[in-house]
């Protein structure tokens, strides 16, 4: 985990009476340690609204892509490029390698990868990098698809206008309330690899329903890079998405 994200620190911030209800993590009596994260992320939040009026000035509608790593979201933006319903450019976030970066340039679209090292999330100092890399004026639709992980990008405005996160069919559908944080942030839930629902044990409904508990009015569309129909359903909901800004 980072070491200025907060990730070592549990959601909450409450203050309590009772000291022994914090200790089972000593940071969260740290003061100093709350009040740096706080600072970190304030400025964090300045930047982000930067980034939208950026993507606002261009007419960009900015995409948010959260999912564990493997969940398909280089994958989505392949199929995306194939089907070719709007222009779009992605930033990439990845610990090492530009490899996802060139699979999307290999499909004809712009993307800039940033490398985060250690760092377990984007930021909005990063994506606001990558878009002196991006031509704006040439798309309708930027996506950050940010480093895998259903922990510290949830907590970290980007400056995008919707988050749409993954759920694969592998990872199993407890995944929605092991990491409600995440999902509670969804605009879009996508389950995805749907064609290997046969080899696993994967209640769809039961996923949708934890979905919905966390979010009543969330959106939820069953996807399968195998199925063309599927990908132009998610398309379709961007496309209505930005025509609605």
């Amino acid at each position: 985990m980072c070491k200025d994200c907060g990730c070592s620190i549990t959601e909450h911030h409450h203050h309590h009476d009772h000291k022994h209800e914090l200790h089972t993590n000593p940071q969260l009596n740290d003061t100093k340690t709350i009040e740096v994260i706080t600072k970190i992320l304030d400025k964090n939040d300045h930047e982000a609204a930067h980034n939208r009026a950026h993507f606002d000035k261009a007419g960009v509608l900015a995409i948010n892509l959260m999912s564990s790593p493997g969940s398909g979201k280089t994958s989505l933006l392949e199929k995306l490029a194939e089907i070719d319903r709007f222009k779009f450019a992605v930033i990439e976030g990845d610990l090492e390698t530009n490899r996802d970066a060139d699979r999307i340039r290999a499909k004809g679209i712009q993307a800039y990868q940033i490398t985060t090292g250690s760092a377990c999330h984007l930021d909005a100092f990063m994506v606001h990098d990558g878009l002196h890399h991006i031509d704006l004026s040439d798309i309708d639709v930027c996506f950050i698809e940010n480093v895998g992980n259903l922990v510290c990008p949830a907590s970290y405005d980007v400056g995008a206008h919707l988050n749409i996160v993954l759920v694969s069919v592998p990872e199993g559908d407890d995944k929605i309330e092991k990491y409600p944080v995440m999902f509670r942030q969804a605009d879009l839930v996508l389950i995805t690899k749907t064609d290997l629902l046969p080899y696993f044990d994967f209640d769809v409904q039961k996923a949708k329903k934890r979905a919905r508990r966390l979010k009543p009015n969330v959106d939820i569309l069953e996807v399968s890079t195998k199925d063309e129909e599927s990908i132009k359903r998610v398309a379709q909901w961007i496309i209505f998405k930005k025509e609605m800004r």
